[in-house]
């Protein structure tokens, strides 16, 4: 009889385990969307097929965008301030860093000044570039050493997004009360030359090829097409109303375009530069990410709390990710292998 009821009691604990172990969520394969929220000081890393969130770690006050490492790892978080540009506020002076395998906030890069630090990006030399406004310049960091290297200026206040060529041989900042876009030589970490665009503009991306760079009129609504190879404006892009954001997608084909107060994403055809569809997305949108192999896009939906996913094959918005107000930057992690 004993030893019926120790059969019995194993097999419980066993079929009880298995049950736990089938009910767990497997942690996605394809990788995280990972978002910062300014207004609660986090930052969330999401579950995107599941519409989830897998967890929300504290950082400093406030971190706009966010930045992954290319092996998934790390996300560096620039702390800007508890400012908007050119308003009055804090000055952040630091990037925290959050390990993405466990969860936690694991060190602060000090950047030695208060410099609002905004967007970084990762080059292809591994190190990490990062808009420093209030130095009028982009920090180069070491990831490894977690150390300033060295201080690109561009010449022009309020250099406040940043992207950079493929080849990681020039960077592009977008100066917002400037109007303009600064050119930087990477390697000779000098400034190349400033292209005028308006009197202000705001955000800035390139296409995949990066042949063209698109930065954004906030006082007329069009979108200007700076030629890489000659550093000139190009083309101009007529949309519906002042655009805030863009991204192209991976095969050069569509620019996203976020407008600036309507509620509205435009759908720029490249090839004929006109816009050919636009789409509801919260309201006060702030940035887009298109998710690695380009099926689906991220719209941030800073007010309404929400991020609007896009399928880019059917062109259907999807059921949104419902987070909280103050969603902001967005990156991706990729998968460990």
């Amino acid at each position: 009889m004993l030893a019926r009821l120790s059969f019995l009691l194993v097999s419980t604990m066993l079929l009880t385990s298995a049950v736990l172990l089938v009910a767990k969520p497997a942690p996605p394969a394809g990788g995280l969307l990972v978002v910062t929220n300014q207004k609660e000081h986090t930052l969330l890393v999401i579950d995107p097929d599941n519409r989830r969130e897998l967890a929300r770690i504290v950082v400093g006050v406030n971190g706009h965008e966010v930045m992954v490492s290319k092996d998934g790892r790390f996300a560096y978080v620039p702390i800007y301030g508890n400012s908007g540009v050119g308003r009055p506020g804090t000055d952040g002076s630091t990037i925290d860093v959050i390990d993405l395998q466990e969860r936690k906030l694991v060190a602060t890069i000090d950047l030695g000044k208060p410099l609002r630090p905004h967007r970084a990006e990762f080059g292809p030399d591994g190190l990490l570039y990062v808009t420093a406004e209030l130095a009028n310049a982009v920090d180069v960091i070491d990831p490894s050493t977690r150390k300033v290297l060295a201080e690109i200026p561009t010449g022009q206040p309020e250099s406040h997004m940043l992207v950079l060529s493929p080849d990681g041989h020039r960077g592009y900042t977008a100066n917002v009360s400037a109007g303009s876009v600064s050119v930087l030589d990477l390697a000779k970490r000098n400034l190349v030359t400033t292209i005028p665009v308006a009197k202000s503009v705001q955000r800035i991306s390139i296409s995949p090829e990066g042949l063209h760079i698109f930065t954004h009129d906030q006082n007329a609504p069009r979108i200007a097409v700076i030629d890489t190879a000659t550093n000139k404006i190009a083309e101009w892009i007529a949309l519906p109303d002042p655009a805030y954001a863009s991204e192209p997608t991976p095969d050069g084909r569509w620019l996203l375009a976020l407008g600036r107060d309507a509620s509205h994403l435009h759908v720029v055809d490249l090839k004929s530069l006109k816009v050919v569809r636009s789409l509801e997305v919260p309201k006060a949108s702030s940035e887009i990410l298109v998710r690695p192999g380009g099926e689906i896009a991220y719209i941030s939906g800073t007010g309404a709390g929400k991020i609007a996913v896009l399928d880019l094959r059917s062109w259907k918005m999807q059921q949104p990710i419902d987070l909280t107000p103050g969603v902001d930057g967005l990156a991706w992690a990729a998968a460990p292998n």
